[in-house]
């Protein structure tokens, strides 16, 4: 399976350029759409879900046996095997897990009592759900929702699935059991993580792209696109009425507060100085660099 995305833009009535001649190429596998809110991250994802229509562009699903699909013109076909997690759902909060998920299995087709017992069943373990399967669901904890929206998701065995911001505002526990979810079901089907996150990338993707202002920045691997900045990032703690001169001679990519100081990230060939050392850089270096060059 691969997505392959070709010149797509999104102009809304507003006059805001959501996408900007946007060309991607998604192979199977955890691919990780990173980028700013307002980014143009979700206007994408909702455009491959067929969820609106783009101004102009292509984007074609290529199946292992080189069957293309339209995507935006063959919406059904798309939605028979589409997964999709929005960053925002509801949930009927009087209702168990167990029977919302089986009323979403009818409407994906699963018509057949026992098959539908067995998928909702066998969707619950792999959720890690399976023993809260009874409760209801306004009792769930925001990650326990998150995975109960992956189990919809994954209903009907999706080719191509799309998560957007799904670890925002969970507790560290939440998000590791989340992303080792993702990282399993990512194996045999075309997954989209569109996040603002740059450890989830890191953490799950074999690919990635940054995203800002409607326009793609950077793609490619994240162990390559680091590799690129080996030898060129450097550090120094300073105090903060420094920062205006640096900010003016080099290019700081980050900076953080360290015991009441200033520690400042600054991308260039060579060290600005004796007192500034060498950084081991990131993908959170990759991204912030990115986003200061552009």
């Amino acid at each position: 399976m691969e997505l392959q995305i070709r010149n797509l833009s999104k102009t809304y009535s507003n006059g805001v350029h959501a996408l900007n001649d946007v060309t991607l190429t998604i192979p199977r596998g955890m691919f990780g759409l990173l980028g700013p809110n307002g980014a143009g991250k979700s206007t994408l994802m909702r455009t491959i879900a067929t969820l609106q229509q783009p101004d102009s562009g292509t984007i074609q699903l290529t199946g292992p046996e080189g069957t293309a699909i339209d995507v935006l013109r063959d919406k059904q076909r798309v939605r028979e095997m589409l997964g999709y997690l929005p960053q925002e759902f509801g949930v009927y909060p009087n209702v168990s897990a167990e029977r919302l998920l089986a009323h979403f299995a009818v409407l994906k087709g699963v018509a057949n009592r026992k098959a539908r017992k067995e998928v909702v069943s066998a969707l619950l373990h792999q959720t890690n759900l399976y023993d809260v399967r009874r409760k209801k669901l306004g009792g769930y904890s925001g990650g326990m929702r998150q995975r109960f929206g992956v189990a919809v998701a994954l209903l009907s065995n999706p080719k191509l699935i799309i998560v957007d911001e799904p670890t925002a505002g969970l507790d560290p526990a939440e998000r590791v059991r989340f992303l080792n979810l993702l990282s399993a079901i990512g194996e045999d089907a075309v997954v989209i993580l569109s996040t603002h996150i740059v450890e989830d990338v890191s953490e799950l993707c074999s690919r990635m792209a940054i995203i800002n202002k409607g326009r793609i920045l950077l793609e490619g691997e994240p162990l390559s696109t680091i590799d690129l900045l080996r030898g060129r990032v450097w550090k120094r703690v300073i105090d903060r009425v420094e920062l205006e001169g640096i900010e003016r001679d080099y290019r700081v990519i980050s900076t953080k507060l360290l015991a009441g100081r200033t520690l400042v990230h600054v991308c260039d060939d060579s060290a600005p100085g004796s007192d500034w050392h060498e950084v081991e850089p990131d993908l959170e270096d990759v991204y912030f660099n990115t986003m200061a060059a552009a």
